[in-house]
C-alpha cells in the first residue's frame, strides 16, 4: 500500500457503546499506517448522538487506546478535556453555516422530511429506493423537520480504494436520500464527518467495508458543500469486517449488557494484533507486540 505524503488521519470512535474487537483492529490498522508513513494522527470523538452517550463509554475510548499502546498527535487528553474543548457540540455553528451556505448556493439539494423509519421502510417496499421520503412539500424551516440530501436516481460514486481497488457505489440504491440535518436541528453524521475531516486536514481514512455507502455519501456530498473540496483528496481504505461469535458483524449497538468492551474481555491486546497481522498479510510472529507489527510492516514495505 503506497501512501502519498503528508499523511494525516484520525481515530473517530463514538461514545455510544463499549469498543469491541472491530474498533480496536481499525484503530491499530490506522495507527500502524500513519506511523509507518511518518504522518499525523488525530483523536476525533464523534459525540453528536447524545441520546446514547454515556460517560463510561467515553472513558472506555481512552482506556482502550492505552491498552492497545496507541498514541496520537492531536486530540483530547481525557474525558474532561474532551467535553470542555473537543466535543462536536462546540462546532455546531460551523456545521450549520456549511448547511446554510449549501442551501443558498444549491437550491433543491436539500428537502424537508418528517418521515419515520417505518414510513421510509414502506416506501422502499413499494418500489422506491432506500431513504426516499414521499413528503417532499415540508418546508426546511418547519419544526421537527429533518433535512435530506436529494440523491438523483442512477448516482454512481467511484473512487480508488487502497485495499479493494476500484470501487463503484450506486448511492441511490444503497443509501438513497440521506439525512444531513436532524429533526432537532443538529447535524447528522454524514455532514459532520465531512466538515470535521476537512477542518483537520485529513488525507487518509481507514474504515470497515460496511462503511462503503457512507464513504460514497460523503464524497458525493462534499462536492456540493461550499469550502469542502479538500475532502475529494482523501484516500480511503476499507478493510474486511470481523464477525462476532454468532457470525454477525460486530457492533456496539448489539452488545450484550454484560459486555464491557474488548479491553475488559481480552487477556491482552495480542488478540487484536493477530487480526491486524492477518489483514495486512504479515507473518503470525508479527502479532507478538505492537513493535513487532511495526517492524514487520516496515520490512514488507506496506507504506
Amino acid at each position: 500500500m503506497s501512501l502519498i505524503s503528508p499523511v494525516v488521519s484520525r481515530l473517530a470512535p463514538t461514545p455510544s457503546g463499549f469498543l469491541h474487537l472491530g474498533n480496536a483492529v481499525n484503530f491499530t490498522l490506522t495507527w500502524l499506517l500513519v506511523r509507518q508513513a511518518g504522518g499525523t494522527l488525530h483523536l476525533r470523538i464523534d459525540d453528536l448522538d447524545r441520546a446514547r452517550f454515556r460517560p463510561a463509554y467515553l472513558e472506555n475510548i481512552f482506556q482502550t487506546l492505552q491498552w492497545l499502546g496507541l498514541d496520537y498527535d492531536h486530540g483530547p487528553g481525557g474525558p474532561t478535556d474532551f467535553e470542555q474543548h473537543f466535543s462536536q457540540r462546540h462546532f455546531l455553528p460551523e456545521y450549520e453555516a456549511v448547511l446554510q451556505a449549501a442551501r443558498a448556493t444549491q437550491p433543491g439539494l436539500f428537502y424537508g422530511c418528517r418521515c419515520s423509519r417505518t414510513e421510509l421502510a414502506r416506501t422502499t417496499v413499494s418500489g422506491h429506493y432506500p431513504g426516499t421520503c414521499q413528503k417532499l412539500d415540508v418546508p426546511l424551516d418547519a419544526t421537527e423537520t429533518a433535512w435530506r440530501a436529494r440523491v438523483p436516481a442512477g448516482t454512481l460514486v467511484d473512487f480508488q480504494d487502497l485495499w479493494q481497488g476500484p470501487a463503484v457505489v450506486p448511492l441511490d440504491a444503497v443509501l438513497g436520500d440521506f439525512v444531513v440535518r436532524r429533526k432537532d436541528g443538529w447535524p447528522a453524521y454524514q455532514l459532520a464527518s465531512v466538515v470535521d475531516d476537512v477542518r483537520l486536514g485529513v488525507t487518509l481514512i481507514v474504515r470497515g467495508q460496511d462503511l462503503l455507502p457512507s464513504t460514497a455519501a460523503q464524497l458525493w456530498l462534499a462536492c456540493k458543500l461550499p469550502g469542502m473540496a479538500a475532502f475529494q483528496r482523501i484516500r480511503f481504505g476499507h478493510h474486511a469486517l470481523l464477525p462476532g461469535a454468532d457470525g454477525l458483524k460486530l457492533s456496539k449497538s448489539t452488545q450484550a449488557s454484560t459486555q464491557r468492551g474488548i479491553a475488559a474481555e481480552a487477556d491482552s491486546p495480542r488478540v487484536v494484533y493477530v487480526v491486524v497481522a492477518q489483514l495486512l498479510g504479515l507473518p503470525t510472529t508479527a502479532a507478538e507486540s505492537l513493535a513487532h507489527l511495526q517492524a514487520a510492516l516496515g520490512a514488507a514495505g506496506h507504506a
